[in-house]
């Protein structure tokens, strides 16, 4: 493993990285965990073809600090944590889940599992078979299922807040919105979208998606060739990370950019002030995707209540508008905003804990 890993474990003050390997089932897996001041890290575990073990391990380390601060900011008493499986979707196993299980069960609860891409609440089940450390386990396992809805849920309610911001209303009907990505998340964020009545367009590269969105809900698909094309109000990346960058963002027509894809800034600062030279308002991915930890950190911790848990999904609104209060006032981007409101909760529950 490079030394620019080790660099970037030491940069993002990780706490540890644990490497499980398993040539039987196949596995290759990166467990990260970045911070367990505020309870056990709970994040999932992604199962991806990288192109590097590199890759693969910088994806880890990024994403679980994002968990840190999305529980964080969120209100919950948990650290956070990402795991990522190197290996075809396609070619899991039983055997594979399991396996992890036991790995994720030797760390005796100080890494909690739950879905993320290309995982399911299926995929949970095996692991529960090994581990209890582990949520979003199937309802009729007592779980609360898929976490989804919850995350579309919550990006639709930062949606509406960005937007009232932007222009004085959260009334989202006639507004022209593109959804990147069509996955679970994004199909349940076009459905809130086409209820309040905006004009939805999508683009994907999965044809069954494509045709599963755009025949349920008669929205216009768009070709991801042609989507910088569009003159919108609102862009909402739900795919993979990195898509506001230093070719996308000259390209953009938009006003808001608020979606459910995880690390949407390459390039956290620089992108994030440019965007904000250019008039457009950007909500901090981990705030607004915070729904689906909301809903299984719940289930995690015993007693769920949907109707809780979506009251507390609501909160993202209020919590957004505060972060881009903190951003123009410290003219700071909204992504800094948000990140210094959940250090400091963590440094504030830090010396709460080491006094008697």
């Amino acid at each position: 493993m490079s030394n620019t890993i080790f660099q970037l474990m030491s940069e993002l003050k990780h706490e540890q990285v644990v490497v499980c390997n398993d040539p039987h089932s196949n596995l290759k897996a990166i467990i990260a965990i970045h911070d367990t001041t505020l309870g056990p890290a709970l994040g999932g575990t992604r199962m991806w073809n990288y192109k590097s073990d590199d890759d693969a391990m910088i994806d880890a380390l990024r994403l679980s600090r994002g968990m840190t601060y999305k529980a964080a900011i969120s209100g919950l008493n948990l650290g956070g944590g990402k795991a990522v499986i190197i290996g075809d979707p396609s070619l899991k196993s039983e055997a594979l889940w399991r396996r992890y299980g036991r790995f994720v069960n030797s760390l005796n609860g100080k890494y909690i599992t739950a879905e993320d891409v290309n995982t399911s609440a299926r995929d949970m089940e095996f692991i529960h078979l090994e581990t209890k450390h582990v949520t979003g386990i199937p309802e009729y396992m007592g779980g609360s299922g898929d976490p989804s809805p919850f995350t579309a849920y919550g990006v639709f309610v930062g949606i509406k807040a960005s937007a009232f911001k932007q222009w004085g209303n959260d009334n989202l009907s006639g507004k022209k919105v593109l959804v990147q990505g069509v996955g679970h998340v994004g199909q349940y964020l076009v459905g809130h979208l086409v209820e309040v009545g905006a004009k939805v367009y999508i683009t994907d590269i999965n044809e069954t998606r494509i045709k599963e969105t755009t025949e349920k809900y008669k929205v216009e698909y768009v070709s991801p060739e042609k989507m910088y094309d569009m003159d919108i109000d609102i862009y909402a990346p739900c795919a993979l990370g990195a898509v506001i960058n230093n070719d996308s963002i000259p390209k953009l027509k938009c006003a808001v950019i608020a979606g459910a894809a995880n690390n949407q800034l390459e390039i956290e600062e620089t992108h994030g002030r440019e965007l904000i030279k250019r008039g457009i308002i950007y909500a901090p991915d981990f705030l607004i995707n915070a729904g689906g930890l909301i809903n299984v950190a719940a289930e995690a911790g015993g007693a769920y209540n949907r109707e809780k848990v979506t009251n507390d999904v609501e909160k993202i609104y209020n919590r957004l508008l505060e972060v881009f209060k903190v951003s123009e006032k410290d003219n700071i981007i909204t992504q800094e905003a948000a990140m210094r409101i959940a250090q400091k909760r963590i440094d504030d529950i830090a010396v709460v804990k080491s006094r008697m």
